[in-house]
């Protein structure tokens, strides 16, 4: 395949995230639960939260787009790439969600997409062990901010708690593999600096 094809694949791929329906192999988790008596308020809440997993979930596909782009080990393009289609499982399980609870996505699921491929183009190019330990850290910090999300959804929406508890168990699994592959811890000041832009992403599309 030649360069220009494999623009073009990957310009699809990018379209594909933001504009075309999610599918997933897998069942909805929570799907068999009965629909939950929410509050206005508590639905509210409820989409809001589900809107900013599945903005995670636009970011997680362009950083696994842009790592195996630059990576030059097929093995692990191989590895990011079905770690990707099972994120792509939780984009389609969150926008189901957010539909269900009357929300919306985000409007700047653009912006989002393309600053998480840039960092996943220049972790790529920092090398295999800085490759995977970006993506166990962004994994980690993923699950860390499912398990708030969880306290904070409505007891009673176990749909949504459902979706949030694979998604999390999805993603302690991804780390694990990642570190296992030869991931290397990544320096304070980075994680520190991986997590401000995570608040700032989180907090914004809460509400846009």
């Amino acid at each position: 395949m030649n360069w220009q094809d494999k623009l073009i694949v990957e310009v699809d791929k990018g379209l594909r995230t933001l504009f075309a329906q999610a599918k997933s192999a897998r069942p909805v988790p929570g799907a068999d639960q009965p629909e939950a008596d929410l509050s206005p308020a508590e639905r509210q809440r409820a989409a809001a939260l589900t809107r900013v997993n599945h903005v995670g979930e636009i970011c997680a596909q362009a950083l696994y787009q842009g790592q195996a782009i630059t990576s030059q080990n097929p093995a692990l393009r191989a590895s990011l790439e079905q770690a990707a289609h099972e994120e792509s499982e939780h984009l389609a399980w969150t926008e189901q969600r957010i539909e269900e609870l009357g929300g919306r996505k985000s409007l700047l699921n653009p912006l989002w997409y393309a600053g998480a491929l840039g960092l996943g183009l220049i972790a790529g190019k920092c090398g295999d062990k800085w490759n995977l330990g970006f993506l166990a850290e962004t994994e980690r910090q993923v699950e860390a901010h499912l398990e708030r999300h969880l306290e904070q959804l409505p007891a009673n929406d176990q749909r949504s708690r459902d979706i949030a508890q694979q998604m999390k168990t999805d993603e302690t699994r991804h780390a694990d593999t990642a570190l296992k592959l030869g991931g290397a811890p990544l320096p304070e000041p980075v994680k520190r600096l991986m997590q401000t832009a995570a608040r700032v992403m989180t907090r914004t599309a809460y509400y846009v």
